[in-house]
């Protein structure tokens, strides 16, 4: 169960696809209300199709408030910034805008939610103007920070996303989503060396980053190509550590998005270990991939020189 803080929004595995998407409002996205990073913005709940999306939002949640029986709180005796977040957590977003506006207007964690609210809604100058007036109130704010940059990245404007990503890292630079976005940002921007070590960056710091809930991601996709490599990489990045459950995933979206080069992903030794499995022996079966005699040789060749 998710509880309200501040609020930090996703990208990548975000806001690119996710998985976000990434770029780990996520809204690779955003994480409900936590303080954190956006995903890149959120509306409707759209199912999640890998790391490409707005981003993950940050937040930060206010103290949850313990009610028994829940059956006899009266919302409207709630205070504004707790409604809100009630009306956020039920995608009440209108609603959860007309609350914040009736809390204090001196705190920067309510703009921020603001700004999420209304970058779930897809009105994203109106979100940026709220992201700058918590930073106004509160310059080092990374989760507005973070938030800002999706902003900018569901715009398309990856050079500007990628400098409040980078700002929002000096200020807390071991947040796994905030480096899912950035390398979001990279991949759209056509630098892929870059996002894959921003992408190993947010892994190292947390295996789980591009492992979220679908909607917490909004599948703003980018061009297919860019799909295809940021699938791959992740496939990549989760075969070299063992989560072969994860690699195989990753593939599979690679392959969905149209991935043809069997001889690369037969001779990437970052798949090495990933190709003696089970799971994937029943992969190649499934999406029909044949190995030519000269490559499966090859593979025999190599693996009895490694018995030896």
């Amino acid at each position: 169960m998710r509880t309200f803080h501040g609020y930090p929004l996703v990208v990548p595995r975000s806001l690119f696809m996710l998985p976000l998407c990434s770029l780990c409002l996520l809204i690779c996205v955003p994480r409900a209300l936590s303080e954190g990073p956006i995903i890149h913005a959120e509306a409707p709940p759209v199912p999640f199709a890998g790391p490409f999306g707005l981003g993950q939002q940050s937040y930060t949640p206010p103290q949850t408030v313990s009610v028994n029986p829940p059956a006899l709180v009266d919302p409207e005796s709630l205070p504004p910034e707790t409604l809100g977040d009630l009306m956020m957590l039920h995608q009440r977003y209108l609603a959860a805008i007309e609350a914040y506006q009736h809390a204090p207007r001196d705190s920067a964690v309510v703009w921020n939610k603001l700004g999420m609210a209304y970058q779930h809604m897809y009105a994203l100058d109106i979100a940026r103007l709220q992201y700058e007036k918590a930073l106004q109130l509160k310059p080092n704010y990374p989760e507005a920070l973070n938030n800002l940059a999706t902003v900018y990245y569901g715009q398309r404007n990856y050079h500007k996303a990628e400098k409040y990503y980078k700002k929002a890292l000096k200020l807390k630079p071991n947040v796994a989503t905030f480096y899912s976005n950035l390398g979001t940002a990279y991949f759209s921007d056509h630098d892929y060396k870059r996002g894959i070590k921003a992408y190993r960056k947010a892994f190292s710091i947390d295996p789980q980053v591009f492992i979220g809930n679908p909607l917490e991601k909004v599948a703003e996709l980018g061009p297919r190509d860019e799909q295809i490599a940021l699938n791959y990489a992740l496939a990549r990045l989760y075969a070299q550590s063992g989560m072969f459950k994860h690699a195989i995933y990753y593939l599979r979206l690679a392959y969905i998005q149209g991935f043809e080069d069997n001889d690369k992903l037969m001779k990437d030794k970052g798949f090495a270990a990933l190709r003696k499995t089970p799971q994937f022996r029943l992969f190649m079966t499934e999406e029909h991939i044949k190995v030519s005699n000269d490559m499966e040789q090859s593979q025999v060749l190599q693996q009895n020189s490694q018995r030896h």
